[in-house]
Parts: C-alpha cells; structure tokens; sequence
C-alpha cells in the first residue's frame, strides 16, 4: 500500500505521460504542480505558471531555492533557461486567449459529465476559485490528476454536489486507481492499477464505470 507521497507520485507520474512535444501546458496548485518531476526524456513540455511565468522546471533541491521563484501554490520552484516572467494580465491573456494546449489540475469532486468542482466546500473559509474557471474554460485539454477518494468517499460522482466550477469541461481523469476517459457514453475506465481489482475500482467510484474492451494497466 502506497504512503500518500508516494500515491501522489505515481499520479503524477502517470499524468506526465500524457504531455506531448511542444505541449504549453499549465500546471495547478498541489498534486498537479508534481507532473513537473516525472516529464519522459524524450518530451520537451513548457509549462506555464498561472501567477507569471512560463519555463516552470522541476521542484528545487533545498541548496537551490530562490525565495522569489514560487509557482501558483507558493511553493518554491525554479525556471528552466529560456523561460519568462510576466504581469498577471499576460499570463490570464495566455489561458484566456485559448494557447494552452492542457491543463492539469485537482478536483474536490468530478462527475460523468465532465462537470467538476475544485474550489469551494459550504461553510468553510476560501480564498476564491483562482484561476480554475479561465483554466477550465480556456485550456485545449483538461486532466483530472487527484486520489481517488477523500477519506473513504467517492470524488468521482454520477453528479456533483459541491459548488460547480466548470461545465462538461473535464477530458481525462487519473487517479491512483485508475485512468478514465470523460465521453458522451459516460466514463471509460481504460486503464487500471494492477494492485486494484475492477470490482475495488467500482466500489470506490460514485458514478458507474463503463470497461474499455481493451483494458490497460497502469504503468
């Protein structure tokens, strides 16, 4: 049984495999800003940080933290040679403008319809939804990188019952359980963690999982 770094790891691991070559790719707050760490050799990915800069690198080691360098989560960071700062206005510009070309963010719940609520649980003190609406809306593919479950409960749900962010706007989920595709028939699990039977995966999930015929483990 995986610790929770090491289940946020695999995620992540498993999320950068979905990145392209060439990809502008914007990375949100926890779980997300890991998929950084685990980009295949062969794939150049620039990702893009929502509070100003693009040329996101990998996390620091502790001899090479800039307290000035931190991506959208605060969080120390580094920026790669040939990367940029910029004001806000230019970085929302980029989501807004539609040149994302993925973005990979957490969810407090997702549902078969591509609906997804990230930002906002009654009765609790927020900050605010941040950028998640403008990412959700403005990026070319979304990825849904987060854990299955939150303390034993479904976040994967027929419909959501927390405060929605976005619309029918979720394309792909991965979870430490499994990977599945948002489409018009419902959600296909195609690919699942060898340590999980489909009948664990179910139970775990609130909506009904429709199987891909060629079902995949996941690497």
């Amino acid at each position: 049984m995986m610790d929770k770094e090491q289940t946020q790891n695999f995620i992540a691991r498993r999320t950068a495999q979905e990145l392209k070559n060439g990809d502008l790719v914007n990375l949100g707050i926890g779980l997300p800003t890991k998929v950084s760490n685990f980009v295949p050799e062969n794939i150049e990915v620039v990702f893009q940080s929502e509070n100003g800069f693009v040329g996101l690198g990998p996390e620091p080691e502790e001899c090479d933290i800039d307290s000035h360098i931190v991506n959208a989560g605060g969080m120390p960071s580094c920026i790669l040679p040939g990367g940029t700062f910029f004001d806000s206005a230019t970085s929302f510009g980029i989501i807004r403008g539609g040149h994302l070309d993925a973005t990979v963010l957490g969810a407090l719940q997702v549902d078969e319809k591509g609906n997804i609520a990230n930002y906002m649980i009654p009765g609790k003190m927020v900050p605010g939804m941040g950028g998640a609406m403008d990412l959700l809306s403005g990026a070319k593919k979304v990825i849904v990188a987060m854990e299955h479950t939150a303390r034993g409960n479904p976040k994967i749900l027929s419909e959501c019952n927390l405060p929605l962010t976005a619309v029918s706007a979720v394309d792909l989920i991965i979870t430490e359980m499994c990977v599945i595709e948002v489409t018009d028939k419902g959600l296909v699990m195609t690919e699942i963690n060898p340590e999980y039977t489909v009948e664990e995966v179910q139970a775990a999930t609130g909506a009904t999982l429709i199987i891909a015929e060629d079902l995949k483990e996941m690497k």
